[in-house]
């Protein structure tokens, strides 16, 4: 028995020796392949991100905002319960970010159009400046010349380039519709998951117990669970935390006395959706209308987030993201830092709930271990 359980290790670790040389020898190739396969697969990626969550927003509208139709167990409203529940999140995402947009706009465009007919004066302004620090005119006089011949430059290899240069506009604009395209079937492979959740929900289900064992599949079950807890959790956290820093910009503002307070702090809560660094998306843009207007208060502005951020970032995120995902605020940090390291915003996005998923499985585990040897 001993000698047979001694072959099947001994083949089991050359076969592992095997994979393990070859894909060594191979990585760069296994890497373009896997590569391939996750473009590939990204609309169905995004369509699942997406459907994740639209679901914690349909869940409530179902189960909270029409509990009392639910409990008359009408045939009528479960055929349009879903449709109507489904539309509706959909609705107030749309409004959300059209909100946004509406605030934010106009205010731009009136920023651009103040820009436009001061541009004398600011440049007026710009030389009585310089003069002040010793810039006579003919040292700026010669400034725009050498910056003339620059521009001749940069025309003239634009001219002998232009062919490389339409190469690249065409391969940023395939690539810009690549994404559109992408966006478009993940949002409608997300609609189909959320409308036949129960019915996947169930073959998946089915598809686990036939092909794995009673335990494995339990403990599939158990992981299913927690990432899907943690995930919804973390959502609701982001939300909080983005009306918080929203609200706290909109205060902060109004006792600065600094303008566009409304349109701003909610390009700020907007864009706080991205965990930690999403705030400073919001001031540049809220920045550059501030400037306009008065250029101290841009920079009052500017110093104000800066110590809103840090207090966002070292208390708010992790104490509101950190205990409804039931992570501790310095895995936090440490999470959203290599998730950004990795793949950037949406790695930001991800890490922190994934983060609390390993985190609570260790926890479980560890508690397991130390059950079973005393």
């Amino acid at each position: 028995m001993n000698l047979e359980k001694n072959k099947k290790t001994i083949m089991f670790l050359i076969f592992y020796t095997v994979i393990l040389v070859f894909a060594l020898i191979n990585i760069e190739s296994i890497l373009e392949f896997l590569k391939y396969i996750l473009k590939i697969l990204s609309p169905f990626i995004i369509g699942c991100f997406i459907a994740f969550i639209l679901n914690v927003l349909l869940n409530n509208i179902e189960n909270k905002l029409f509990k009392k139709l639910n409990e008359k167990n009408s045939k009528i409203w479960a055929k349009i319960k879903r449709p109507l529940s489904l539309t509706l999140s959909l609705l107030i995402i749309i409004g959300v970010i059209a909100i946004v947009f509406i605030l934010i706009i106009p205010e731009l465009a009136n920023t651009i159009t103040i820009f436009t007919n001061n541009l004398d004066n600011y440049k007026n302004e710009s030389l009585n400046f310089l003069n002040n620090f010793g810039i006579n005119d003919s040292q700026i006089k010669d400034f725009f010349e050498n910056l003339s011949l620059i521009k001749d430059d940069i025309l003239s290899y634009l001219s002998q380039n232009k062919e490389s240069i339409i190469s690249g506009t065409i391969g940023v604009a395939s690539t810009i519709l690549g994404t559109i395209t992408n966006i478009t079937i993940g949002i409608v492979f997300a609609l189909y998951i959320l409308v036949k959740k129960e019915d996947l929900q169930r073959q998946v289900k089915e598809i686990a117990k036939a092909y794995l064992p009673n335990k494995k599949r339990k403990k599939l079950e158990e992981v299913s669970h927690l990432s899907f807890v943690t995930f919804s959790n973390f959502i609701t956290g982001q939300v909080t935390e983005a009306f918080i820093i929203g609200i706290l910009c909109f205060i902060g503002m109004l006792i600065l006395n600094i303008p566009y307070s409304g349109a701003i702090s909610a390009l700020v809560g907007f864009t706080a959706l991205i965990p930690v660094f999403g705030a400073f998306i919001g001031t540049i843009i809220g920045a550059f209308l501030i400037l306009m207007v008065s250029p101290i208060k841009a920079i009052i502005f500017v110093v104000f987030i800066i110590i809103l951020q840090q207090i966002e970032g070292n208390l708010i995120y992790p104490k509101v993201v950190g205990k409804s995902v039931g992570l501790p605020g310095i895995w936090v940090l440490v999470a959203v830092t290599v998730g950004a390291s990795i793949s950037g915003i949406l790695g930001m996005l991800i890490s922190v709930p994934l983060c609390s998923v390993i985190y609570s499985l260790i926890k479980t585990s560890v508690k397991e271990k130390n059950k079973s040897k005393h």
